[in-house]
């Protein structure tokens, strides 16, 4: 059976495929009895699906995360596309491609990490250049890194997402920091590196995204905070000055106390990490709403992170053949010392190159 993906489906389309389950409950119809309201998503996005009648005896034969087949009808409501469940069933194990299901990075990971890695190279401090190559010559840590996604829902979520979310920061931090007088660049680059590095092991992202116990119960970054606390005290004679920098870096990079930091920026560095962390996430975040292929109209919906709707017109434009003004500008050359092929838009924008 062909899959049909969720940025394929159209109004009035009848599909038989199968989806990733994210959510499902019961609720009350209007004119009595229950239906059950079933999040179904695959790696292009996810999709809300109604079951109307007839599900007593299948709803309790699947669960989250479970992969599931779906027979039904696409419908539009309120500029967003819904499925009209008709019939629902687990898959057995011959019928699921797990690479169908979990949303990935659209850059090459394997280039990005060794982008990475070459801006390490560059590092002058010796300390901080030893602590870097310590953490990554530890395969399990390196793969973990390379697959995890950035958020479960916010920001980057995507496998590959931490990865592609740390490299764009890495280019904002060398592009600022070298622009502001006094930056410590190898410190600040060092913080974009591991600020979010605790998701490896926050969030679960073998099936569904979710939390692990101890990302529920800790959180990533007093847990990136232990890790690297543990790495430094593994590198003799690394200067107790830097070492505390880099946990200040890491332990407010969130920016505020109500966004989760257990202190406030009290330094240069630590108050561009925040801010830039702050900026690359919430672009990412409004293109990706922006792009959203079931959205319909001028307007996103109403997202949790910007509580409005993003105007979404230029985007259409561009989708139906327009160009740009900008477009018949030349792209600014790479900068000296820069590696890779992997930025953001707004890396583009400050003349950081642009993406194959």
């Amino acid at each position: 059976m062909e899959k049909i993906f969720i940025d394929q489906l159209k109004a009035n389309q009848t599909i038989s495929s199968t989806f990733l389950v994210k959510s499902k409950e019961l609720r009350n119809k209007k004119t009595g009895g229950q239906f059950a309201l079933i999040t179904l998503a695959d790696k292009t996005g996810d999709i809300v699906g109604q079951w109307w009648d007839n599900f007593e005896d299948s709803i309790e034969t699947f669960d989250r995360d479970d992969i599931v087949f779906v027979r039904g009808q696409v419908n539009a409501y309120r500029n967003h596309l819904q499925i009209s469940i008709h019939r629902m069933r687990p898959c057995q194990p011959q019928e699921i491609d797990l690479n169908h299901y979990f949303p990935t990075t659209r850059f090459n990971v394997e280039e990005m990490f060794q982008s990475l890695l070459g801006y390490v190279a560059e590092f002058r401090n010796p300390w901080l250049k030893q602590l870097l190559e310590r953490i990554f010559a530890d395969e399990k840590t390196a793969r973990k890194f390379k697959r995890a996604p950035a958020a479960k829902t916010m920001h980057h979520p995507y496998l590959g997402g931490l990865l592609e979310h740390s490299l764009s920061l890495v280019r904002l931090c060398r592009f600022m920091g070298s622009h502001y007088e006094g930056i410590d660049v190898d410190l600040l680059v060092t913080g974009a590196i591991l600020h979010d590095f605790g998701k490896i092991d926050e969030l679960s992202y073998d099936r569904a995204f979710g939390y692990t116990n101890e990302g529920q119960m800790i959180g990533h970054l007093v847990m990136e905070t232990i890790f690297v606390a543990g790495k430094i005290g593994e590198i003799p004679g690394f200067p107790d000055d830097l070492r505390r920098h880099l946990l200040h870096l890491l332990l407010t990079h969130h920016g505020k106390l109500e966004y989760g930091s257990p202190k406030l920026p009290s330094t240069p560095e630590a108050l561009l990490l925040a801010m830039l962390d702050d900026l690359d996430s919430k672009v990412e975040a409004m293109q990706r709403l922006m792009t959203d292929p079931l959205a319909s109209g001028d307007w996103t919906r109403i997202s949790p992170m910007f509580e409005r709707p993003i105007y979404r017109r230029r985007t259409i434009e561009l989708a139906n053949g327009s160009t740009p003004p900008a477009a018949s500008q030349p792209e600014a050359p790479p900068r000296e010392g820069q590696t890779g092929s992997f930025n953001t838009p707004f890396a583009r924008l400050a003349g950081l190159g642009s993406p194959e």
